[in-house]
């Protein structure tokens, strides 16, 4: 079992978790909400994963301790918003109600410590392939789902060989040009958004890629995802903003703990000798 003291944050943001489908890394979401804590925590989109659970259904336990945990989290105090992505378009026939104390919105804007504001989209809106040809965007899926099962089949092969894990659907999106201009595109697009709105930045989700970058004068950050990357957003308590990639985290973790077992198994074999 993983040991880290909890870390607290002004605000915590998650996206693109696809609650409902075998790609989504519940356990390890579980394992990092346990340890990271926010007064606010924005849930961006595509949490529940709906075009998947129409098709069947698929819901093990760790999904739905997931969503418990977060119940139990409002229920502590913590402020959380649920800003709706396209998986879970469902919720749009529901702004402004509140379940469990999570208020669903279409979008949102953040404060920082500093003042600066930001506009938190999950950011399907400004994604032309979804606006114009909402075919080919489920095509995509389609396609998206089938190399998360590849990644699956790679990472069970890595654990077997004591490797950690690592997103081969990742590494192959980043390898493919027309991929890596649609995020570009995607980013500007977002951030003339927040610029046409005089905001300070943008908080994002939707295409599986967590950044922090500047675009002209204009703050972008992207919060990744839970079925490739597991990594998170978070605004510390003097206003910075960092990125957590929990698998790295969680790696580094338990190659410390494996190096202090055989550390303290070696002084023991020196004693007894």
């Amino acid at each position: 079992m993983l040991k880290e003291n909890k870390r607290k944050y002004r605000a915590l943001f998650l996206s693109d978790i696809h609650l409902g489908t075998k790609g989504c890394k519940a356990e390890y979401l579980l394992e990092f909400l346990k340890y990271h804590d926010a007064d606010t925590i924005y849930l961006v989109g595509d949490i529940v994963d709906g075009w998947r659970l129409q098709k069947g259904w698929y819901w093990p336990q760790a999904h739905n301790d997931v969503v418990q945990k977060m119940l139990r989290k409002v229920r502590k105090g913590t402020e959380m918003f649920y800003v709706t992505g396209n998986h879970d378009e469902f919720l749009r026939d529901y702004l402004g109600s509140h379940f469990g104390g999570i208020e669903v919105v279409n979008e949102v804007i953040h404060e920082d410590a500093t003042g600066k504001k930001y506009l938190v989209v999950h950011g399907d809106a400004y994604d032309g392939v979804l606006l114009n040809a909402r075919w080919l965007a489920k095509l995509g899926d389609w396609a998206y789902e089938t190399a998360l099962k590849m990644n699956n089949w790679y990472n069970f092969c890595r654990r077997k060989l004591g490797f950690g894990y690592w997103s081969l659907s990742a590494y192959l999106k980043l390898k493919v040009k027309n991929a890596v201009k649609f995020m570009t595109d995607f980013e500007d697009i977002l951030a003339q958004e927040a610029r046409k709105r005089e905001l300070d930045g943008v908080i994002c989700g939707h295409i599986h890629h967590a950044q922090i970058k500047m675009i002209d004068e204009i703050v972008y950050m992207n919060d990744g995802d839970w079925v490739e990357s597991c990594t998170a957003l978070v605004e510390n308590l003097d206003g910075t903003f960092e990125i957590i990639n929990w698998a790295e985290e969680r790696k580094t973790m338990l190659n410390l703990r494996k190096d202090s077992k055989k550390s303290k198994d070696k002084d023991m074999e020196s004693l007894v000798a």
